[in-house]
């Protein structure tokens, strides 16, 4: 395979474990912890304000057994900080900041952690969609009002940020459109020293928000050597079967899941409605691994303790 030419930080995970275990929902663990996310920073918002807990956040779910922590960068953009009275110097420091934390933490971890039963953790810099950017509910429709190019423009001067931020790979989360997910692939182009991971946001088990065909998205991703997985994030586990299986008839690139909890927001009544069980997650990862997911996490509503019931789900641990 071309992309094996490249050094694949996801390949030990998964020659070793057979599987890479994510993390879960950092703006769900840092509410946990105290912090009110009501902004349009969101969880960009605690970089400003507390740095110390998104450190004590990534390395609870190091402790959690997370073999990658995402970075707190997702919905930190050039404009929204400058927008907040940052420089474009301090902004671009703040984004360098949310890897420094993750670092600081998986660093802190791998000083006490049993090295015979763990694989050094990695860091993976989130790359959150324009429609985050937005905060008007965008990403999980990818209806836009800029074009393929608009995109390039908007995400170039972070995304050349992370790639020089010492992570060890890109995360390009919740896709909701596919000409984003082509804009990625241009900027992916422009840094070859850097791989990257895709996952689409997706409004049912065939299709991303913007009602693409996810075959067709792995299709296009299948073709660039430096995409190191494919896959779903910020959508209903339900969904997630019949997405892996449309998935694997296009790519034979790692696939990557990482769903929100099942539980279901009520805009109008703004509350979270349903059950959040983390045994029941953990019982559906080990059917995504089975199903072939490669490597496995949560997004919205799950933390450290979903990230555990994964973890004890792995064959051969015993933590």
């Amino acid at each position: 395979m071309a992309e094996m030419a490249l050094d694949n930080p996801l390949r030990p995970f998964l020659e070793q474990q057979g599987v890479l275990v994510l993390d879960g929902g950092l703006a769900t663990h840092l509410e946990t912890l105290g912090c009110d996310l009501r902004d349009a920073l969101w969880s960009a918002r605690v970089l400003l304000e507390n740095p110390d807990l998104i450190r004590q956040a990534h390395l609870d779910y190091f402790w959690a057994g997370a073999d990658c922590a995402i970075t707190a960068s997702y919905q930190a953009t050039i404009p929204a900080l400058l927008a907040r009275g940052l420089t474009e110097t301090a902004a671009a420091d703040l984004i360098r900041l949310s890897v420094q934390l993750a670092m600081q933490a998986r660093d802190e971890f791998w000083q006490h952690a049993d090295h015979t039963r763990r694989l050094r953790p990695m860091v993976a810099a989130s790359i959150g969609p324009y429609g985050a950017y937005l905060a008007d509910g965008s990403e999980y429709s990818g209806d836009y009002d800029l074009d393929e190019d608009g995109l390039v423009a908007f995400h170039q001067e972070r995304w050349h940020i992370l790639a020089d931020s010492g992570a060890d790979i890109l995360a390009c989360e919740t896709i909701p459109s596919f000409a984003e997910a082509r804009a990625y692939g241009r900027l992916l182009l422009q840094t070859p020293q850097r791989m990257a991971w895709f996952s689409f946001s997706c409004r049912d088990g065939q299709h991303i928000s913007d009602g693409t065909p996810i075959a067709d998205c792995a299709a296009y991703l299948d073709a660039l050597p430096q995409v190191a997985a494919v896959g779903v994030n910020c959508t209903p586990p339900r969904f997630i079967p019949s997405l892996i299986q449309a998935i694997q008839q296009a790519t034979t690139k790692p696939i990557i899941v990482y769903p929100n909890s099942g539980e279901a927001y009520d805009p109008v009544a703004k509350v979270w409605q349903g059950l959040n069980v983390p045994t029941e997650f953990g019982t559906f990862s080990r059917e995504w691994r089975k199903l072939g997911a490669a490597l496995i996490g949560g997004c919205c509503r799950t933390g450290p303790a979903h990230i555990r019931q994964i973890r004890d789900r792995v064959p051969g641990w015993r933590g």
